[in-house]
């Protein structure tokens, strides 16, 4: 009888040594593939206007300027309603927009 039940209390700890192997091996995977997603997710980055004087300015006067461009991209689409026309000024508007920035806002001071 002893041996019998010294038989199945080796059994039983065969078992529970395999049990814990495998919850072992399980905990080691999803760590593995917890450090793996943790250091592939891209960490959230904030983004900070800049801030002061200058900086509302240049925030006002790029304003102004995006919308001369809109307003006179809608005048030009409701006045000729030209395709080509409409492209034009479009790319003319696209070159010409730097220049109108340089000239209407000096920002050297």
């Amino acid at each position: 009888m002893s041996k019998e039940r010294a038989r199945r209390r080796a059994v039983r700890e065969a078992e529970r040594a395999h049990a814990v192997r495998a919850n072992e091996e399980r905990q080691a995977r999803r760590a593995r593939r917890r450090a793996l997603v943790t250091r592939l997710t891209p960490r959230p980055v904030r983004y900070a206007r800049q801030r002061g004087l200058v900086a509302r300015r240049h925030r006002a006067q790029n304003a102004v300027v995006a919308l001369g461009f809109v307003l006179l991209q809608a005048v030009v689409w409701l006045v000729w309603g030209s395709l080509t026309v409409s492209l034009a000024v479009l790319v003319f508007s696209l070159l010409l927009a730097p220049v109108v920035v340089t000239l209407a806002f000096d920002r050297r001071t």
